[in-house]
């Protein structure tokens, strides 16, 4: 199953990957779709896929396997440290054996590569693969992500968004049906 925040992050899906699932943007978003799809629909596997922002110019227009997701806006120092949630076991990494970059989520647009994005080596950041990695692990089910490095977080990050948005478009339909194949 393939799973994607906007319809707009795709140009004409066609064939067997034709049908994608659209979650909206934010992990609320996120986590409300991947449990509604997990529960309607029979798989094995879900692949997330979109845009993200990065850090490094020559990461830009490139396309990145995840191999890890943490959440970003969980700040509830001095409980626990940011990223994690107080007072529960559940883990604040979610794990894939597909892809290298390390991507953070949270729902807010980043604009800046501030200091805990590089303390834990963060490449993308994103707005709802913790969620989707969150639910899928509680049920059971395999998650990989594939994302487009759509804009530099900074602050002109939302025009380059909206200006690369049909090329990311055209990139990311191109690597669904390789991503697939290389999930398996």
């Amino acid at each position: 199953m393939i799973l994607a925040a906007l319809e707009s992050e795709f140009l004409n899906p066609s064939g067997k990957y034709a049908k994608i699932f659209y979650t909206g943007i934010g992990k609320i978003n996120a986590a409300r779709a991947t449990t509604q799809i997990i529960f309607e629909e029979n798989t094995d596997l879900i692949l997330n896929v979109g845009t993200a922002g990065c850090f490094l110019q020559e990461s830009l227009g490139k396309v990145f396997g995840v191999c890890e997701v943490l959440e970003r806006d969980m700040i509830t120092e001095p409980l626990a440290p940011r990223g994690t949630v107080p007072f529960s076991d559940q883990p604040s990494i979610y794990k894939s054996d597909f892809g290298t970059a390390r991507c953070a989520t949270g729902d807010s647009f980043v604009t800046s590569n501030e200091e805990w994005l590089i303390d834990n080596a963060v490449t993308l950041v994103d707005m709802e693969l913790f969620a989707v990695a969150k639910v899928a692990n509680h049920f059971g089910i395999e998650w990989k992500s594939i994302k487009l490095a759509s804009d530099l977080s900074n602050s002109s990050a939302h025009f380059d968004w909206l200006r690369n948005l049909k090329s990311s478009t055209q990139r990311i339909s191109a690597m669904i049906e390789d991503a697939v194949s290389k999930c398996n």
